[in-house]
């Protein structure tokens, strides 16, 4: 049976573990958005009926929410990729 090392942490608990989920997320954000364009897209186009350009307007709508959420998903690794920042160490609220 192998031995683990003592500071062994899963993959998904570690820094690297979020990085990589994160940039999934954007990934995930980018096809959603080109998906909900391209169906928004032709639902515009055949026939224009009140519901049919509701649809294709929250469809717009939801295309935008997505790019904005990669968006932001990018400027949060870009600026802080591993977690918030402290302004002091742990080591200066211990007093002794």
């Amino acid at each position: 049976m192998p031995t683990l090392k003592p500071k062994h942490r899963p993959f998904c608990f570690s820094v690297k573990g979020h990085v990589k989920m994160l940039r999934l997320d954007i990934i995930n954000s980018v096809i959603a958005a080109i998906f909900m364009i391209i169906i928004s897209v032709l639902a515009l186009l055949p026939e224009t009926t009140t519901f049919i350009v509701l649809g294709g307007v929250f469809g717009l709508l939801a295309a935008v929410c997505c790019i904005a959420d990669g968006v932001l998903i990018y400027r949060k690794l870009l600026f802080n990729p591993s977690g918030p920042y402290q302004k002091h160490s742990i080591h200066d609220k211990i007093v002794l």
